[in-house]
């Protein structure tokens, strides 16, 4: 069952991205995902399946610690 996520959640992921950041806001839902990392601003396409198996850990919107 996929997991309940919403656009403008914050996700912490397993890896993190190259500018150092493993933090990304969500910007589209659906079959695939575009995230935003909330350290460089970059946008990132990327495929349910796999998005799912990186996160860690999830902060519902406006909850970010």
């Amino acid at each position: 069952m996929p997991l309940k996520l919403n656009v403008g959640d914050v996700v912490e992921l397993k890896k993190p991205h190259p500018c150092g950041g493993n933090r990304f806001t969500i910007l589209r839902t659906g079959m695939d995902f575009r995230i935003r990392c909330t350290t460089c601003g970059a946008q990132i396409w990327i495929n349910r399946p796999d998005f799912e198996k990186r996160i860690k850990k999830i902060f519902p919107e406006g909850k970010s610690e």
